[in-house]
């Protein structure tokens, strides 16, 4: 599987509007689900800048964003038949497959630095308790849901493309036909509204 690292321009924002995208990628995974290589490898020239975008602004190191993204794309090919059109549209399925990902990659990470750091101050290991971390997860997801409700119709709109559509300012500013300082300042705007209620100092 080609990993996307220089991107043809052309492939890496389809023609289209988002209706007829996710009609094609709704079609093609239907068609993976069947076990289709050829719509595989189209799903994946439509899609893998955004997912291989996504995971670089959650993890940054390029490498890991590159294995990420082809971790991405595997569970697609695996699960294409899960893909449920009722519960949302097929871009909105895969970028939530990519965060969670990217976030999951970022724990395993931490994860392994914390337990390197208290292995020198103790030989006694505490085991890792899956099912709390996946209860963890869940509410985590479900107060993040809970507070973008919070933000105005724009601020969200803004802050879905940026971080879960993976579109950079001038991609997201193109989209809402709006000025790039304006999107800007609304994603900033925004994510300042989901720290205050998350929480988050």
């Amino acid at each position: 599987m080609e990993t996307p690292n220089a991107p043809n321009p052309e492939a890496a924002a389809p023609a289209g509007t988002s209706a007829d995208i996710n009609g094609r990628l709704g079609s093609l995974l239907e068609l993976i689900a069947q076990g289709d290589q050829a719509a595989f490898a189209e799903f994946y020239g439509l899609t893998s800048r955004r997912v291989f975008g996504m995971a670089r602004r959650v993890l940054i190191d390029t490498e890991l964003s590159e294995d990420t993204t082809q971790e991405v794309f595997l569970q697609v090919w695996q699960n294409a038949a899960k893909f449920n059109a009722a519960a949302g549209s097929p871009l909105a399925w895969l970028m939530t497959i990519s965060h969670r990902r990217a976030v999951d990659k970022v724990r395993s990470s931490q994860s392994a630095t914390d337990r390197e750091a208290k292995y020198g101050a103790s030989s006694q290991e505490i085991e890792h308790d899956s099912v709390s971390d996946e209860v963890g997860s869940r509410l985590e997801a479900e107060a993040v849901v809970r507070c973008l409700e919070t933000l105005t119709d724009t601020q969200q709109e803004s802050v879905r493309l940026a971080y879960y559509g993976g579109l950079t300012y001038r991609e997201v500013a193109e989209r809402l036909n709006a000025a790039v300082p304006t999107i800007k300042s609304r994603i900033r705007d925004g994510l300042i509204r989901l720290k205050t209620c998350l929480g988050v100092s």
